[in-house]
């Protein structure tokens, strides 16, 4: 780049202008941010090691204010859901989920799964802009 500016910063995916919160339905706790923060890092690493981090023009993990029944060892877990998104849009107005391979989506869902305390359950969105938004809120 001519500014010298990191390739990563210059395409950078879109970060909501109300912050954190927008991905976050319901209350917002500094556990339920660790959720959303932890399970969005392993997502876009993810993306980012497959090659796939380009071709999306958005993507991020939300918190599902819903707990769901689980199995963790030995026990039953009551934890929260995550939703995955991405999507591509060429003006942020319309937008269209992306066909993730299955392979990301697996590895990505496993990983969330064992290492982020408080989560049990992985989503893929698969809502197109209209009529969902490309946030939750």
């Amino acid at each position: 780049m001519s500014l010298g500016i990191a390739h990563d910063i210059v395409h950078r995916h879109p970060f909501p202008g109300p912050g954190l919160a927008v991905r976050c339905p319901g209350e917002i706790t500094e556990d339920r941010l660790r959720i959303i923060r932890d399970s969005d890092a392993i997502f876009i690493s993810r993306l980012k090691d497959h090659g796939w981090y380009d071709k999306v023009w958005q993507a991020y993990v939300a918190l599902v204010p819903v707990k769901t029944v689980g199995v963790k060892g030995d026990e039953r877990s009551y934890e929260f859901a995550v939703s995955l998104r991405a999507v591509v849009s060429e003006d942020a107005m319309t937008a269209d989920w992306v066909e993730l391979p299955y392979d990301i989506l697996r590895e990505t869902s496993h990983r969330i799964l064992n290492s982020v305390p408080g989560v049990n359950r992985v989503l893929y969105d698969v809502s197109t802009k209209p009529p969902a938004s490309i946030e939750w809120e």
